[in-house]
């Protein structure tokens, strides 16, 4: 097995770590969605050594109860690429907000009309507090749920639309054809600083949150709040969205199979996920402790 690479020799991290964020889909689960038998042991000792571990992902929150027992029942987990920190703990399906970094109905309105001008062609989704998903008709879906809620962007970002009151924690944008990294900077010149715009995914599918939320800007909310510094933070990441947590974290770890962006960003690499990347630093810490 390839040895964990880092720039800096020695300790790649400048302080003790108290915690480990970690990015899920292609950072912390095998392509299959699963999480391997030697990662989930490396998170326990972990959260045995007294090492807080977070989940920091796009994903929203009713896509979690998959992972939620990686946490071994307790910890907080960022969701929507930082618009909701949701508590692990609470029983399942009840899971608690802790904190909300929602979208303006107003600014989510203007952002699809500065899109739709952008790239004609683009549907549109909005994920709110609630269950399932609100798309447009042709939005296409990987999951449908009973939930789902169809209609013109418009009608669900209406004040007293279709889409209803519940907090908008992510916009999300697609086009059948544009190249994904085009699609993200031609984005983020139109929309300017109304709003967060990042990506995830392999297709031109654009992920749009509240002016300065972020991955990593929650996470550092979170841990002000429990006196924890940037340099005790060790964070993993692979994708365009994961490249401001990188960066502000102690030790940013990209992927062996990151995005060419993140690689780039990042001040340190690991295996792929595949070869159980996050696992192989975590064994590390807890070595060198």
């Amino acid at each position: 097995m390839r040895t964990v690479t880092t720039p800096r020799p020695g300790r790649p991290w400048p302080a003790p770590p108290r915690l480990i964020a970690t990015d899920l889909d292609g950072t912390l689960l095998r392509e299959d969605k699963t999480v391997s038998p030697r990662t989930v042991s490396a998170l326990a000792a972990a959260e045995a050594a007294g090492i807080d571990v977070f989940f920091v992902t796009g994903r929203p929150l009713r896509w979690m109860e998959p992972v939620k027992d990686y946490v071994h029942g307790h910890g907080l987990a960022i969701c929507n690429n930082g618009a909701a920190v949701v508590d692990m703990a609470s029983a399942p399906g009840e899971n608690r907000f802790v904190k909300l970094r929602p979208l303006a109905r107003a600014a989510a309105l203007e952002v699809v009309e500065l899109l739709r001008a952008l790239a004609p062609g683009t549907s549109f989704a909005i994920e709110r507090t609630g269950h399932g998903l609100q798309h447009e008709p042709t939005y296409p879906r990987l999951y449908v749920e009973a939930e789902d809620l169809v209609a013109p962007a418009e009608k669900l970002l209406a004040e007293g639309g279709a889409g209803g009151t519940e907090p908008i924690l992510k916009v999300l944008a697609r086009h059948p054809s544009m190249d994904p990294d085009a699609f993200l900077t031609r984005g983020r010149e139109a929309v300017g600083d109304r709003a967060v715009l990042t990506r995830s995914s392999a297709g031109a599918l654009l992920e749009i949150s509240g002016p300065g939320v972020s991955k990593a800007s929650t996470l550092e909310e979170c841990c002000a709040e429990r006196g924890i510094s940037p340099s005790e933070v060790v964070a993993f990441g692979d994708m365009p969205n994961d490249i401001e947590m990188l960066s502000w974290s102690g030790a940013g770890y990209a992927m062996g199979n990151a995005h060419p962006t993140v690689l780039a960003a990042a001040g340190h690499r690991t295996l792929t996920n595949e070869e159980d990347g996050v696992a192989a630093v975590i064994e590390r810490i807890l070595a060198a402790r």
